[in-house]
């Protein structure tokens, strides 16, 4: 089997990035199931999904810079190792204590975004890359969809352990091939580590999404809440003042100023909150018994069949915006995508008393993530520096899931802020909740619409691909906004 072959580097990494996208939905449908098991209440047992995403949130840019700085191929299966480790654990748990702090050690896999599509930089030929990132981008977008699917199944099969069981088996083996055949990469980023930026960083991300998570549990007024979000403000203009001085930033503050990448990140993060809200949200909506006056008291299962259209859609349009962006381009692809989230949502704020709305709902706006998400990681990649890969990527993934936190947390405002007697959210507190989600995504797409345009034809993030605004190259692009 040969040592270079980008079929192989592809597989390994779609499947290390596709297991912890699904790590990442897989739970959600279980979480009762798992409060029953090792009896805790039900605000610990959401400390199950909190301690997930905060690493996630932590890891995810400070790891892909790491892999800039010693290597993508050495921290990709560190990272590996450390998502194997989490799995072993969470299954083993003897307790919410136990399951919580593995979930946290499973958050660092988020890196495997960032250091994926460096690898595909710096090891695919420059006409494979823009398809190739769009097509594991596909596997990313459908790994959460396959995650919301498959939970019941397996919980009804088996048991909530087996939900981590299975991750360990694929995670181990793809470990042991990228450790034998994925390259390493061919070039560094100059410079180290700045463990200053990354405190702080960290710090302002959990002061952020801490309260953004459990602000329903602690009161939105609580001196919890206040407090984490006045320390969060503290933290970003420290973080921000800290990398501005530093010789090597962790995350370079001139190229977050590229147009192509503050404002792929501004689409991102109003996409992001539409999206990670409907995951939330919805299959919620459709297990409400119907004695409420709505839903469908569809089981765990059932709910996540309707979602099924979503999973294809995703993956299909992951594929097929691989094929289209050297045609129209990613900002074209970027704001269809949101487009067509912001058209499911508004299909359910006024259609969602059968199931097959839910169900067409589900597929559009899988079909908008899938082009959303391979478009942004073309953007990306294809306007930064090389050796900027894997910190531009993973904050752009951070920024999408920061998002996610505010838009779950204001929908769920809107859910919960009236309950029925039953302790039923009333039907109006959805309808309000999906007609919000359509402007956040209707946002995204004239977000997009501000991403400057790149003439087609070559492919994007090759090793020295072009920069957005002029077809310079983008070091050249930087030094420019060094000046």
């Amino acid at each position: 089997m040969p040592r270079k072959s980008t079929r192989l580097t592809f597989a390994v990494l779609a499947t290390g990035a596709g297991v912890f996208s699904m790590l990442q939905s897989l739970i959600a449908p279980a979480l009762p199931t798992v409060q029953h098991a090792l009896h805790t209440s039900q605000s610990t047992a959401t400390w199950v999904m909190t301690a997930y995403l905060l690493s996630a949130s932590v890891f995810t840019p400070i790891l892909g810079r790491v892999g800039d700085l010693v290597g993508r191929k050495r921290t990709l299966v560190a990272v590996l190792l450390t998502v194997l480790a989490g799995c072993v654990l969470a299954a083993l748990a003897p307790n919410i204590g136990v399951l919580i702090i593995a979930r946290a050690i499973q958050g660092a896999g988020g890196a495997l975004f960032p250091l994926s599509f460096g690898i595909i930089r710096d090891e695919f030929a420059p006409s494979q890359v823009s398809g190739s990132i769009s097509n594991l981008s596909a596997v990313i977008a459908a790994g959460g969809g396959v995650g919301i699917v498959a939970a019941g199944p397996i919980v009804s099969a088996l048991d909530y352990r087996w939900l981590f069981w299975i991750p360990v088996l694929v995670v181990a083996i793809t470990t042991l091939i990228a450790f034998r055949y994925v390259p390493e990469s061919p070039r560094r980023a100059e410079g180290r580590v700045n463990w200053l930026g990354a405190v702080l960083l960290s710090a302002w991300l959990v002061a952020l999404l801490l309260p953004l998570s459990q602000a329903t549990q602690w009161g939105w007024g609580s001196a919890r809440v206040i407090g984490l979000f006045v320390a969060g403000v503290v933290f970003f203009a420290l973080w921000l003042l800290a990398e501005a001085r530093s010789r090597s930033p962790l995350i370079d503050l001139k190229v977050m100023r590229l147009p192509a990448v503050w404002t792929t990140n501004t689409a991102a993060l109003l996409f992001g909150a539409g999206m990670y809200s409907i995951w939330s949200f919805l299959p919620g909506f459709v297990q409400t018994p119907r004695a409420a006056g709505y839903g469908f008291g569809a089981s765990v299962t059932a709910s996540g069949l309707l979602m099924l259209p979503m999973l294809v859609a995703m993956f299909l349009s992951g594929v097929l915006t691989g094929r289209l962006e050297p045609v129209v381009g990613a900002k074209v692809l970027l704001t269809a995508g949101a487009a067509f989230g912001a058209l499911a949502c508004a299909i359910l704020t006024f259609w969602h008393d059968e199931q097959w709305q839910v169900a067409l709902v589900s597929g559009v706006f899988g079909f908008g993530i899938g082009l959303a998400f391979a478009s942004m990681a073309n953007l990306i990649v294809g306007s930064v520096p090389a050796e900027q890969t894997g910190a531009a990527t993973g904050m752009n993934a951070n920024i999408r899931t920061i998002g996610g936190s505010i838009g779950a947390a204001v929908t769920s405002l809107l859910v919960t802020g009236r309950l029925q007697p039953s302790g039923l959210p009333y039907a109006s507190g959805y309808t309000h909740g999906f007609g919000l989600l359509a402007l956040l995504c209707l946002a995204a797409a004239l977000a997009a619409l501000l991403v400057p345009a790149r003439r087609t034809g070559r492919a994007t993030g090759a090793p020295r691909a072009s920069a957005v605004q002029s077809g310079a190259r983008p070091e050249a692009a930087v030094r420019g906004a060094r000046r």
